[in-house]
């Protein structure tokens, strides 16, 4: 077990970062089975849909990982908003000499010497008080540049973990031969652990499970569930018992039902019955505080209105209505909903599933934002 010291926050729910196992719910056996692949040099491919905890369950990780291993080092970056192969490389190199420089002082100056490519800029961070550096790359040398950074990880002689969240992203780069790049440098990383979580199930199956492509069966594929009800409960009343108060059961799991084990949600509901609610007693409390969660991001689900077509935002409307829908271009959901016609919806839901706002489920359409979806249905229904 990890021994770190971290400061205590005054509302237990945490929904935004990571603070320690104490604030963190359950993922004993994730934990273990991740810890076990990464001892015997097992890569792995970690899938859940947003906001179900991937990025949690990697911070957790990656504390017991420095607890165990002081020399260890734990890399984290989201390339969901890279572009191309330039983005990515600039956002790979900054995230590895930074995690390294806070392990060795002198890091930012040997990496800058061995990579002649880079253009660096070098700053200090506000809050920390810790160096750090940006890198800017020639997008002619992005391939060399990120051949240079497997050296330079190669050559160290700590144990390396980097999880690249977004994974599926690469697969839409413009240059070729992405994946078969990386895969070449990764296969040979010896001490360098690799996580590459996804969101999009489709898109990181075939990327892993497809024999053309060249990660093919390279990792161990993890399928991130919701939590278990019961164990969620526990972990959420002891925190209101702890200050003398109460959250009723049959409460809680209508709460956890309503978003159907989305941890996100949840605890971003339980952070505000935490600060406004000795006892949680009934429905009452929890629906007033998501209708306050949902009223103060209003003026962001406002503004999506002038990004979409009015086609998309009339069905983005009516499957907020109907909460899922399991055939959005059949008669019924049509003719209820007004909609203009089959071959006009099955576009305007293309393009929702393409921008992520709408989400494809075993059981049907959702909106992806589970209380932009509330507002929608509390606006329009």
């Amino acid at each position: 077990m990890a021994n770190k010291k971290s400061l205590k926050p005054k509302n237990p729910f945490v929904s935004q970062g990571y603070v320690s196992p104490e604030y963190f719910c359950d993922r004993e056996r994730e934990t273990e089975l991740m810890l076990s692949h990464f001892e015997n040099g097992r890569n792995i491919t970690l899938v859940s849909p947003r906001r179900i905890g991937k990025t949690g369950l990697i911070k957790n990780l990656f504390y017991h990982i420095e607890g165990q291993d002081k020399n260890a080092i734990c890399l984290y970056l989201d390339i969901y908003a890279t572009k191309n192969l330039q983005d990515f490389t600039e956002m790979f190199g900054s995230v590895v000499f930074n995690g390294f420089a806070r392990k060795e002082k002198s890091f930012m100056q040997k990496a800058a010497t061995l990579l002649g490519s880079l253009r660096p800029v070098f700053s200090t961070d506000p809050y920390t008080g810790m160096p750090k550096m940006m890198i800017t790359v020639d997008p002619s040398r992005s391939q060399l540049t990120i051949q240079q950074i497997f050296d330079l990880l190669s050559q160290s002689r700590r144990e390396i973990y980097i999880a690249i969240d977004e994974f599926q992203q690469i697969a839409n780069y413009p240059e070729s031969g992405t994946e078969a790049m990386l895969r070449s440098h990764i296969q040979f990383a010896t001490n360098v652990h690799f996580i590459f979580a996804g969101s999009k199930y489709r898109l990181m199956a075939e990327m892993f499970g497809s024999p053309q492509r060249p990660f093919f069966q390279s990792t161990e594929m993890m399928d991130l569930q919701p939590l278990d009800r019961d164990v969620y409960y526990a972990f959420a009343s002891r925190f209101f018992e702890k200050k003398r108060g109460s959250l009723d059961r049959d409460t809680f799991m209508e709460l956890y039902d309503r978003f159907e084990g989305h941890t996100w949600y949840i605890q971003s509901v339980l952070n505000r019955l935490y600060d406004s609610c000795l006892h949680v007693r009934g429905i009452k409390e929890v629906n007033r505080e998501t209708v306050n969660l949902v009223e103060s991001r209003s003026p962001q689900y406002e503004s999506l209105a002038q990004f979409l077509s009015s086609n998309q935002f009339n069905l983005l409307k009516a499957i907020a209505i109907e909460g899922i829908v399991k055939e959005p271009t059949g008669a019924r959901f049509i003719r209820e909903h007004n909609m203009a016609s089959a071959s006009i919806v099955q576009s305007a839901l293309r393009a929702l599933v393409e921008k992520e706002i709408v989400y494809r489920t075993p059981r049907g359409y959702i909106v992806y934002d589970r209380f932009m979806s509330i507002w929608l249905a509390r606006t329009f229904g």
